[in-house]
């Protein structure tokens, strides 16, 4: 830039004046005047970085001030030499590498030179040379406080260290000469560019890529750490370096507005990277003049001190600091973000495959692309595993589908593709209160909060392309936000998400830390409403850390109203929200061993289910505030007032009471408004007719549906002469913005319904994601099932629809074997190897398959866990029926690729009873076809 040219010609001409020595001044005298130079010249760029000067004009002054230096310093040096050398010049070239080669220096960086000398120069030479220049150049640097690097290297011998090590290999990118034979570097910077483009360009990109992952992850792996690190932490200096190194490598681009002119970055986003890195390069140069030592840790002690010379001087320091460090935060995100846009489309073009010219490449990639196999969904376009856009205009005709996007990559498994995602950021303005109070796009937000065990990559999606906080505008008050407790690691935002990441780790981790949370939010009526409330638990922050709790609890519940989330769990929501903090308070405070400490607990949370509520999110909230803060102490604590606050609740016998209430406030609300063409008794016969759990997990909305089916089953009876001719009524819904089809049978029950039910659904092309089935007192079985298309092949609701009735008929009423055609297909789908399930769980997860008779409900039980296949619903429901069981009842889950099925059986023959041969007879059945599952697909694809 012509600013850091003037000033570096303006330091020159000063150390012309005041720069004097030459071989025969003594030590000590040049030492004085090198000293002297150097902290004139450093205070005046201090004073022109306290002045506003930009990040790169300040590291370019300093620049400036080294090589003025240096040069000063090696000009009496080489002469010297050269006449200890018997007159003879040597060819010899001080080179600048790493950041000093880069010009850009911060007040405590490090100087890295290298002497190179030509490959043919001896190692007595080489010692000779060493021996007479690095006191008289590099003495006086250290002594003034610089920390300089060295290294002697001949031509090959860079060459063949840039081969052994990729950290030489980047220094040596970035070289630039200072002093000494410009003919002896031009040669060597000609090689080397040709060295590095053509010496596995691949390579080096997948190893700069893998060194990125390993950094970030060191460092936290978020932007949004309490006390970040400015260089090389999540969105540092050390991102924005990677990225031009590597497309240094791949692209041969010399600077970051190469990247735009390969159109690798739109212009607003190269705007926003060199403004972010200016940024961070000002903070860092804030850090350093205000340090003793090198330091790149941005720490809660210094962040009032850098942000009031940044400008940021309100008297408040809780306010100054949260306006600094969102700033900082925002421009590491850019960072962050962009980086990995840049990683990304260089990652494909380095691929084995992939030629060396990078445009050729994407033009092959684009080719590729045809002949993938293409769907259309939404204004979508899928191919592969990515999903795109099928015109630019797709978010202005539906703004509602910014938010139902991100539902169809986490229920699908996709990525977004380049051009879609910026496309996402780049309209996140169009959602308005329309859309934050649309019906769609909250039933579209709420699923997305419902797929157990998956949650957090998909919130992690939304909240980097800037979409959860125009969505939510009161959490978006959490971004960035500093939390001034010296036990918080994260901010705001950050620890929210890192609760959620918890929350799926309880549904999806083999860590043993997890299985008692697993087993008890198993136990919860609505196990997936913990991710609304940890969404919403800390929303009160934004107004206020103290008192939050309360503040939230004001906060949310206009919230979950505008998400339409039902009266019955906004209670339970903010029931916990306002008392997230007290499972902690009551353990930390009170004696766990006094038993009133139980009672009055157990008073205060009035039901199981708020209890363990408030048991798995005080476990989250923990341990998603900081690594190390949950400790077994902690546990032990928290697990024994659970249990205990547990015990009392049991013996004082509130168990389910709600459910009662629940049943009869609906029934009253039903009566009342009516239903079209349905009469107030067959609403009431079916609320006699159905146990109180149908209630607990049946909306209205079902409840009306499956009376209106039960009527016109009644209605098709009266017109066929026999019930076991007749055909289900099927109600076949596409539910777009959960991403799901709703499949709803009413017919009369009979043996092996159910699995015939679910293995028409698998012979019809659908995945089975989750299922109820209920029976009433009268032989009407009621069953709902959740599915998805279980390949690529599209179809139409009309044909999916078609298919399973087909299936149906023929399984229902002629007896077809559908075993041999289901098998044919689980076999097909195993031989997709770009099918396989990412989840560590399933590697070490054994199956459990547990049939029992429980005493206190009186129930014969069944409980299966394990890895979902295609098919497996429909196995174990056929090993049911042929162990003489009916299936009274089902809650079909599956979390994280893990099948978790609950089923009430009871025996066929009403005259014969559940034994406990019998029922490990059908155990043993059951788990030896669930191993069969497995090795069908292990098989398949090994």
């Amino acid at each position: 830039m012509a600013s850091a040219r003037n000033l570096a010609k303006r330091i020159q001409s000063r150390a012309e004046k005041g720069l004097r020595f030459d071989a025969q001044t003594p030590d000590p005298t040049r030492l004085e005047i090198v000293r002297d130079f150097y902290e004139s010249e450093l205070g005046l760029v201090k004073e022109q970085h306290r002045s506003g000067a930009s990040g790169r004009e300040v590291v370019s002054g300093l620049n400036a001030i080294v090589d003025t230096l240096v040069k000063a310093l090696s000009q009496p040096a080489f002469e010297a030499f050269n006449e200890a050398s018997d007159g003879v010049p040597v060819a010899l070239s001080l080179v600048a590498i790493g950041g000093y080669g880069r010009a850009e220096l911060c007040p405590l960086s490090d100087v890295d030179l290298m002497f190179l000398y030509p490959s043919n120069t001896s190692p007595k030479a080489l010692a000779f040379a060493q021996e007479n220049l690095v006191q008289p150049i590099l003495y006086p640097l250290w002594d003034i406080g610089l920390k300089v690097g060295h290294s002697t290297r001949t031509v090959d011998d860079a060459f063949t260290e840039a081969r052994k090590d990729i950290q030489t290999k980047t220094a040596l990118l970035e070289s630039r000469l200072v002093y000494g034979s410009h003919s002896l570097y031009e040669g060597f910077e000609n090689s080397y560019n040709l060295f590095y483009r053509q010496e596995d360009p691949k390579g080096y990109i997948q190893q700069r890529l893998r060194d990125q992952r390993d950094r970030r992850n060191r460092y936290g792996d978020t932007v949004f750490m309490q006390e970040p690190n400015i260089k090389n932490g999540v969105g540092g200096l050390r991102d924005y370096h990677n990225t031009l190194w590597m497309a240094r490598v791949r692209l041969n681009v010399s600077d970051v507005d190469g990247l735009g002119e390969q159109n690798y970055l739109r212009k607003n986003e190269l705007s926003e990277f060199k403004d972010a890195y200016d940024f961070l390069l000002r903070t860092r140069n804030e850090l350093h003049f205000r340090s003793t030592r090198p330091t790149d840790l941005l720490s809660l002690e210094m962040q009032p001190k850098v942000a009031y010379r940044l400008g940021y001087q309100d008297r408040n320091l809780l306010t100054r600091v949260e306006k600094f460090m969102r700033d900082y935060y925002r421009h590491a995100e850019n960072i962050n973000r962009i980086s990995k846009t840049v990683e990304s489309r260089l990652s494909i073009i380095s691929q084995p495959g992939a030629g060396l010219n990078p445009l050729k490449s994407i033009k092959s990639l684009l080719l590729a692309r045809r002949t993938e196999r293409v769907r259309e969904i939404d204004g979508f376009v899928i191919r592969g595993k990515e999903i795109g856009y099928v015109d630019e205009n797709v978010f202005k005709d539906d703004p509602n589908r910014l938010i139902r996007i991100f539902r169809h990559t986490q229920q699908r498994k996709l990525a977004l593709d380049l051009d879609l995602s910026s496309l996402i950021r780049a309209s996140a303005g169009l959602i308005d209160d329309q859309v934050r109070d649309s019906s769609d796009a909250n039933l579209s937000f709420r699923t997305i909060l419902q797929e157990s065990g998956n949650v957090y990559p998909t919130l992690k999606l939304m909240h980097s392309r800037g979409i959860i906080g125009k969505f939510v505008p009161e959490w978006d008050r959490l971004t960035c936000l500093v939390q001034h407790e010296y036990y918080h690691r994260y901010t705001a935002d950050e620890h929210t998400l890192n609760t959620i990441l918890e929350l799926d780790h309880i549904f999806s981790s083999s860590d043993p830390i997890y299985e008692r949370y697993r087993n008890e939010i198993h136990e919860l009526r609505l196990p997936n409403l913990l991710y609304l409330i940890l969404f919403l638990h800390d929303i009160g922050k934004g107004q206020s850390i103290k008192g939050h709790a309360k503040i939230g609890l004001e906060m949310a519940d206009p919230i979950l109203e505008r998400m339409q989330v039902s009266e019955e769990n906004r209670e339970l929501v903010l029931y916990i929200i306002k008392n997230h903090l007290e499972m902690v308070r009551f353990w930390q405070k009170y004696d766990i061993e006094d038993p009133d400490t139980a009672r009055v607990f157990a008073d205060q949370t009035e039901t199981t289910e708020k209890l363990r509520l408030l048991f798995i999110h005080t476990f989250c909230d923990a341990r998603g505030t900081a690594k190390g803060l949950w400790n077994q102490y902690k546990e032990t604590l928290h697990a024994t007032l659970f249990s205990r606050a547990m015990a009392e609740m049991k013996a004082d016998g509130r168990i389910e009471e709600r459910y009662q209430r629940k049943r009869e406030s609906l029934l009253a609300s039903l009566l009342e408004t009516g239903i079209p063409g349905i009469a107030k008794e067959e609403i009431s016969a079916h609320f006699e007719k159905l146990p109180d759990r149908y209630f607990v997990h049946s909306s209205r909305e079902d409840v009306v549906l499956h009376i209106q089916m039960i009527n016109q089953l009644f209605r098709e009876l009266a017109e066929t002469e026999s019930a076991d001719s007749l055909t289900p009524v099927i109600d076949w819904r596409e539910d777009i913005n959960r991403s799901l089809i709703a499949v709803n049978v009413v017919t009369w029950d009979r043996a092996g319904l159910f699995h015939k039910l679910a293995g028409s659904l698998n012979v019809a092309g659908y995945s089975i994601h989750s299922a109820r089935a209920t029976s009433r007192n009268d032989d009407i079985a009621i069953d709902t099932f959740y599915v998805a298309a279980s390949d690529d092949k599209s179809r139409t609701v009309g044909d999916a629809t078609m298919i399973f009735e087909e299936c149906v008929k023929d399984a229902l009423i002629a007896g077809s074997d559908l075993y041999p055609v289901l098998q044919n297909i689980i076999q097909e789908s195993s031989k997709d190897l770009f099918d396989e399930s990412n989840n560590p769980l399933l590697e070490s997860f054994q199956p459990q398959v547990r049939a029992y008779v429980d005493e206190a409900l009186d129930r014969t039980i069944l409980e299966v866990q394990a890895p979902d296949t295609l098919g497996l619903l429909y196995s174990i429901a056929k090993r049911v029926f042929e162990h003489g069981f009916d299936i009274k009842f089902a809650r079909i889950n599956t979390e994280k690729d893990i099948a978790i099925d609950t089923l009430y059986i009871e025996p066929a023959d009403t005259k014969t009873e559940a034994t406990e041969d019998r029922l490990q007879s059908l155990q043993d059945a059951i788990s030896e076809a669930v191993a069969r599952e497995q090795e069908t697909v292990v098989d398949q694809r090994s």
